[in-house]
C-alpha cells in the first residue's frame, strides 16, 4: 500500500510585490545556503542553493500582469518529500514577512512524480478527479475566470476515451489524452491548462495539480493543498478502479458530500490532519455530519439539579 509519504513532490507558487531578488532571500533565509543570479530572458532566473545542495529558483511570471516586470516572480522548489512540508511552510511565512503579495492572477501548482504510477492508474487518477471535479473547484474557489483559461475542467470525451480503451500502459493512457496514436509533448501545449495537467506526466514525469492558489501566503491552506493533491495520487496508486460518474454540487450537502468523497476516502480523517480538513472545509456550506442539516437530530434538553443541596430543579438548558 502507497501512503503520502513516500511520494515525492514539487512545488510551483506564484507571488507578486516584491522583486525576485528580495524573494530569493526571502527563500534563503529559511533555507540557508548561497543566491546567485542567473538572469537571461525570459525568466530572470535567481537560484538559491541550500546546504543540502537542493535548488530552490526564483523565476519571473508573465502571468502576473497587474505587477510590475520585476515583482512578478514563482518560487518553484526542488523535489521534495514528507519531511519538508514544514520548510515549505516557512518559506511561505517568510515571503509574507517580506511584504510579497497575491490576488487573483496568482497561482499555486503542485506536482506529484508519478514514477509509480502505470496507464491503468493514471486512468483511475484522471476518473476520480473527474468524479469529483465540482466539489474541487469549490472548496478550492476557482474563479470562471481561471476555469476558462488557466484550470480547465478536464475533457469529457477524454474520459470517454479512458472508459473505452482502458489503456494498460503510460503509452496508451497519453494516446487517450493526447487523442493521437503520435504524440508529442511539449512544454507549452495547449492541454497543460487543466484541473489536473498530464502533458506535465508525459514531459517531466510529474502530475501536476492547478486547482489551488497561494492562499493570502496562509502556510496552513497551502500546505492543505500538498496534502489533498498526495492523497489523490495515493488513493489512485492503491485503487483498483474507479467510477467516472460525476458528483453534482449540491449547496445543501456540499460539506457532507466533500467529506465522504473527498476526506474519508483520501484516509485524512486522522487527527494530524485536523487542519488539512479544517482548510478544505471551510468554502463548503452544509453540515459536515449529516448531508441535509435538517434531519440533524436536536439534542435533548439538559436538566441539572443541585444534587449537593437538593435546591431543586433549575431552567431547562439545550447541550451544546
Amino acid at each position: 500500500m502507497v501512503t503520502i509519504e513516500q511520494l515525492r513532490y514539487g512545488v510551483e507558487l506564484e507571488c507578486g510585490g516584491q522583486t525576485r531578488e528580495t524573494v530569493a532571500h526571502a527563500v534563503q533565509s529559511v533555507v540557508g545556503g548561497t543566491i546567485r543570479h542567473i538572469g537571461g530572458a525570459p525568466y530572470d532566473a535567481w537560484c538559491v542553493t541550500a546546504p543540502d545542495g537542493r535548488e530552490w529558483r526564483v523565476v519571473a511570471d508573465s502571468s502576473l500582469s497587474a505587477y510590475e516586470p520585476d515583482k512578478r516572480t514563482e518560487v518553484v522548489t526542488p523535489i521534495l518529500t514528507w519531511d519538508d512540508l514544514p520548510t515549505v511552510q516557512e518559506i511561505v511565512r517568510a515571503l509574507r514577512r517580506a511584504k510579497c503579495s497575491v490576488n487573483g492572477q496568482a497561482g499555486l501548482h503542485v506536482h506529484v512524480g508519478s514514477e509509480l504510477f502505470t496507464g491503468k492508474t493514471l486512468a483511475i487518477l484522471a476518473k476520480q478527479v473527474y468524479a469529483n471535479e465540482e466539489l474541487i473547484f469549490h472548496a478550492f474557489a476557482v474563479s470562471e475566470e481561471r476555469k476558462a483559461r488557466y484550470t480547465k475542467p478536464l475533457d469529457p470525451t477524454f474520459i470517454t476515451r479512458l472508459e473505452r480503451r482502458r489503456p494498460a500502459t503510460r503509452g496508451a493512457f497519453f494516446q487517450c489524452w493526447y487523442n493521437a496514436k503520435q504524440y508529442q509533448p511539449t512544454r507549452y501545449h495547449a492541454s497543460r491548462y487543466t484541473l489536473i495537467n498530464f502533458n506535465s506526466t508525459a514531459l517531466r514525469d510529474t502530475i501536476e495539480f492547478r486547482s489551488y492558489t497561494p492562499e493570502g501566503l496562509h502556510a496552513g491552506k497551502i500546505k492543505a493543498a500538498i496534502v489533498f493533491s498526495l492523497a489523490l495520487c495515493a488513493r489512485a496508486l492503491n485503487s483498483k478502479a474507479a467510477s467516472a460518474k460525476k458528483k453534482a454540487y449540491d449547496p445543501a450537502s456540499a460539506k457532507y458530500d466533500f467529506r465522504v468523497a473527498l476526506i474519508l476516502a483520501l484516509n485524512l480523517s486522522g487527527p494530524e490532519h485536523k487542519h488539512t480538513r479544517r482548510h478544505l472545509l471551510e468554502r463548503m456550506p452544509g453540515d459536515a455530519a449529516f448531508k441535509y442539516k435538517e434531519r440533524r437530530p436536536q439534542r435533548a434538553a439538559v436538566k441539572k439539579t443541585e444534587e449537593t443541596t437538593g435546591a431543586g430543579a433549575e431552567t431547562l438548558q439545550p447541550s451544546c
